[in-house]
């Protein structure tokens, strides 16, 4: 997906964002505050450059050291609670774009996981479990 714009946003649609750019390869983090923060077994985001980001709507902050050291700053939409991108002071150009808020998020492809020592050991998916294509 190199040279389009990629798009998303959050849950209630008051908080919109475009990147301008390729689609950089994404990843899994396994750390307890990015379980807590999606409230799943593990957080799927990927790096772009924050020149290419434009943004529509305020979002809210939570700013928190993480376990790297580094001061993490999390934006989401006050009005929904979605999480949409980090910011890292460690990556001062850079913002952590969360996969769940991509339109088109069939478009990422993963390249890493990081934190396994956090890593809850049910986040395997058995390949014997009932599946449904939508609701059951």
């Amino acid at each position: 997906m190199s040279g389009a714009v990629i798009t998303g946003g959050c849950l209630c649609g008051a908080c919109r964002y475009a990147l301008d750019g390729a689609l950089a390869p994404g990843g899994l983090c396994h750390c307890a505050d990015c379980r807590r923060v999606t409230g799943s077994a593990f957080g799927v985001s990927f790096r772009a450059d924050k020149s290419a980001l434009s943004r529509t709507g305020e979002t809210r902050v939570f700013r928190k050291r993480a376990d790297s050291g580094q001061l993490l700053s999390r934006h989401f939409c006050p009005e929904c609670g979605s999480p949409l991108y980090t910011e890292s002071e460690g990556d001062p150009d850079g913002v952590f774009i969360k996969a769940g808020s991509l339109d088109r998020p069939d478009a990422l492809t993963l390249e890493r996981q990081m934190w396994m020592a956090s890593k809850v050991p049910w986040a395997d998916i058995p390949a014997d479990i009932q599946t449904f294509d939508k609701g059951r």
